[in-house]
């Protein structure tokens, strides 16, 4: 038996298929698609998810030093003349910074093998560049999705049959995270 499906697509089609749509089911939550598409998507998922459960306390707290630049009530940095030269006013500040231990690295790069770069747009803005911020997916996973399923050993996924296609009569899957 083969170990994965092929979808009938060349590799480099199935990889990228495969690599948008999980990065759309993690970004939103839930898809609508194939089922065999979504038992594919389901593997891959899982992995991602299991590593950032594994991995999202392996970072230390450490506290640096800055420089700021000393902004007005406007907002507007501050400047003085030094030597007949406008130069920006700068105050030192102490952070503190979530700092990765290198098992976090690895598993934060294994991540972006696999996940796609996303911009969220606000609903008012549909169609518009000029509001739109990306989003940094490796962070939400060990931000937002690993705390949810912390306490649980796998099947963060649930896939649900709606019904076959018109088209073609391709069983159709909700796939979601559970």
């Amino acid at each position: 038996m083969a170990k994965y499906r092929k979808l009938g697509r060349t590799s480099s089609q199935r990889k990228a298929l495969l690599r948008n749509q999980v990065t759309s089911l993690l970004s939103n939550g839930k898809i609508v698609t194939t089922e065999a598409k979504a038992k594919e998507i389901r593997k891959i998922a899982e992995g991602l998810i299991a590593l950032a459960v594994k991995e999202k306390d392996n970072y230390e707290e450490v506290t640096v030093k800055a420089k700021v630049a000393r902004k007005d009530k406007d907002g507007k940095r501050v400047k003085e003349v030094v030597d007949g030269k406008k130069v920006t006013v700068y105050d030192e500040v102490e952070k503190t910074i979530k700092k990765d231990k290198p098992i976090i690295l690895h598993a934060r790069r294994e991540m972006l093998k696999v996940l796609y770069p996303v911009k969220e747009v606000p609903t008012d803005a549909a169609g518009k560049k000029k509001n739109s911020k990306d989003v940094d997916m490796v962070a939400k996973l060990f931000d937002e999705i690993a705390p949810k399923y912390a306490d649980r050993k796998g099947g963060y996924t649930r896939i649900i049959k709606i019904g076959q296609r018109k088209g073609d009569a391709a069983m159709e899957v909700v796939i979601e995270l559970v």
